[in-house]
């Protein structure tokens, strides 16, 4: 496959700090935010990613700590690409540049390394997957993954990548990505309505997600005054539909509970029950110990004093009931 252009270098990467580097990915959508940004991320909305992009939220990868995939992911590259090229015997090589789509500046790319001498494949993405994050690639590359290559095949006008993972930390899979031209044509449409979002400095709409719900919770921290939507006919549909959704989830919690005790108490003191339809386990988990902290208050103020640290209140979102 011929490429079709040629990416701009529009900022060396070699000896740029941190903080520098997520400036500049502050200006554009790189190829990890793409599947965020069209709404396909598992993790992360386009909300939450509209906060980053406008300064409003820091980047979750400066949080990344030793409990944090991501921290793994960065820290092993390098070791993938290296068994990459000695399962494949294909040369790879840094591009150390933050790459941009000559046509369309709000796409940018980082790629993990660049294929060198090779017809048939010219990008190498890296990944690792732990025992949870396995079970997303059971059935081949995930669909965010697929969303983050086709966007590098994008901005370099490359032809095919290729996805080297590393399983639990001891299987290496690769998988080959092709150049999809349709599913690159929707891609840089829901790019681009997305960074109107950015560029507008309005907020995409939250989409039901945990992630969206984080966004809202640090863009609207509350405290305001009351709003009359009394004659607002769709937002009042709205709360009747979710209150109505709300009582059906309710009751079906309740049915759940009851089936639930049911099973509970004809296992008794069994840790497992099989049945014709399936098995379930009922164990009791290790005991635990807690701080007292009220007793600690008590007896040594002093001490509780040093450690305690405030914490901001959050909201709370309550459906008012109609008075009878």
């Amino acid at each position: 496959m011929k490429e079709r252009h040629t990416a701009l270098r529009l900022v060396e990467t070699k000896g740029l700090d941190r903080e520098d580097w997520l400036e500049v990915r502050k200006g554009g959508i790189g190829s990890s935010d793409a599947s965020a940004a069209i709404g396909l991320n598992p993790y992360k909305s386009p909300l939450e990613l509209w906060m980053e992009k406008t300064g409003r939220a820091i980047a979750n990868e400066e949080h990344a700590g030793f409990d944090d995939p991501r921290y793994w992911g960065t820290l092993l590259e390098p070791f993938v690409a290296v068994a990459y090229q000695q399962k494949t015997e294909r040369r790879v090589r840094k591009v150390n540049a933050v790459l941009q789509h000559p046509t369309f500046p709000f796409m940018l790319a980082n790629i993990d390394r660049e294929v060198v001498g090779c017809p048939d494949v010219q990008i190498l993405e890296c990944k690792t997957a732990g025992e949870f994050g396995s079970r997303l690639w059971r059935d081949g590359v995930p669909e965010y993954v697929q969303i983050q290559v086709q966007h590098q095949l994008a901005v370099t006008g490359k032809a095919a990548a290729d996805v080297a993972v590393l399983r639990c930390g001891q299987q290496l899979e690769v998988f080959r990505i092709r150049r999809d031209e349709d599913v690159i044509g929707r891609l840089i449409v829901l790019e681009a309505r997305f960074w109107e979002h950015v560029e507008a400095d309005t907020p995409p709409p939250a989409d039901g997600s945990e992630s969206s719900a984080r966004a809202l919770r640090q863009l609207y921290p509350g405290g305001g005054d009351t709003l009359d939507f009394s004659q607002n006919q769709h937002l009042s549909q709205v709360l009747t539909d979710l209150r109505a959704l709300r009582n059906e989830l309710d009751a079906k919690g309740q049915h759940a509970e009851a089936l639930k005790q049911t099973l509970q108490e004809a296992m008794g003191d069994a840790s497992r029950a099989v049945f014709a339809t399936g098995e379930v386990t009922f164990k009791r988990s290790k005991d635990g110990s807690a701080l007292d902290a009220k007793r600690l208050a008590q007896d040594y103020p002093d001490i509780a004093a040093r450690y305690t640290v405030p914490r901001p209140g959050s909201r709370r979102f309550v459906i008012v009931e109609d008075a009878a």
